[in-house]
């Protein structure tokens, strides 16, 4: 953004240092491999780490579940399909050659299918973001992250967003995807619910999660650049939410603290871990979604 060489040489370092998650057993190396040298616009060195992460990640591709798995990163089970998986992933597989891109679209189709593959009415209705994979019984819920959890809504949303802006997505995929996106404003409230969700928006009293709040906002300026009949009003809600953020949740100069700090970012409600909270995420993608509203970003690209 400053064009200045020691902010960039600054940059390059800092996405450098990302470079050991290339081999770590986690999914979400698409959030952290993606996300972390998309913005780099082109150079040389992030080019290389994310083609080094696509081939790893397509390396993991597990054609019996038809994911890449959660993965044994963070202990628990392998076998898992969480939300918050699939962003980033479905570009940097799609960016590996190969068997990437078929790879990229069973491993979104098959989350879509589980998170919103039960029944829409009733309390079934909130999508259910966690599953295991049993060979002998296939796919079975788990309970924990529980339907509700408004950040893993927002993750979903922005992998359906990034694989929309695609333009080597088939025609009638994108149609598939796009139904599936309108879906997913529907169930979740993207549009219509509160600007700063709960954590868990089974318990709307509950603490916020502020950074549920900009990673909609990204995935919702993304959506705007589509043809669907709702893009206008995903421009519009992401301009609010936005607003809200920076007007309500961000500090200010003189607060006894840096400026800029998004608070009242909620990590784990169920367990009360760090629910009123300045996460990393949330400052990134707020960032991300302010860039692109001054025109520094094309969020079509990152």
């Amino acid at each position: 953004a400053t064009g200045r060489a020691a902010d960039r040489l600054a940059a390059a370092r800092c996405t450098a240092r990302l470079a050991p998650w290339v081999e770590a057993d986690t999914a979400t190396r698409g959030l952290i491999l993606w996300y972390g040298t998309a913005p780099a616009f082109d150079t040389p060195e992030a080019d290389e780490l994310r083609a080094r992460a696509g081939r790893a990640c397509l390396a993991a591709f597990d054609p019996r579940a038809g994911i890449v798995p959660w993965g044994a990163a963070f202990g628990g089970p392998r076998l898992l399909a969480r939300a918050d998986a699939v962003p980033g992933l479905v570009p940097l597989l799609s960016g590996a050659g190969g068997d990437g891109a078929a790879a990229g679209a069973a491993h979104l189709e098959r989350h879509l299918g589980l998170f919103l593959g039960q029944a829409e009415t009733g309390g079934d209705r909130r999508p259910r973001p966690a599953w295991q994979f049993d060979a002998a019984g296939g796919w079975q819920p788990r309970t924990d992250p529980a339907p509700g959890w408004s950040r893993g809504e927002a993750w979903m949303l922005l992998a359906v967003a990034d694989t929309l802006l695609d333009p080597a997505v088939p025609g009638a995929r994108a149609e598939r995807l796009a139904r599936d996106a309108g879906r997913l404003l529907d169930r979740t409230g993207a549009l219509t619910g509160p600007l700063v969700p709960a954590a868990d928006t089974c318990v709307p009293r509950g603490a916020p999660d502020t950074s549920a709040a900009a990673i909609t906002a990204v995935a919702l300026l993304k959506l705007a650049h589509t043809a669907a009949p709702w893009s206008k009003e995903c421009a519009a809600r992401a301009e609010t939410v936005l607003d809200r953020l920076t007007g309500e949740h961000l500090t200010g100069p003189g607060a006894g603290r840096p400026a800029g700090m998004l608070l009242d970012g909620c990590y784990d409600a169920a367990k009360g871990l760090a629910v009123r909270h300045e996460l990393i995420w949330g400052d990134f993608f707020l960032a991300l979604g302010l860039a692109v509203r001054d025109g520094l970003v094309d969020v079509t690209r990152v």
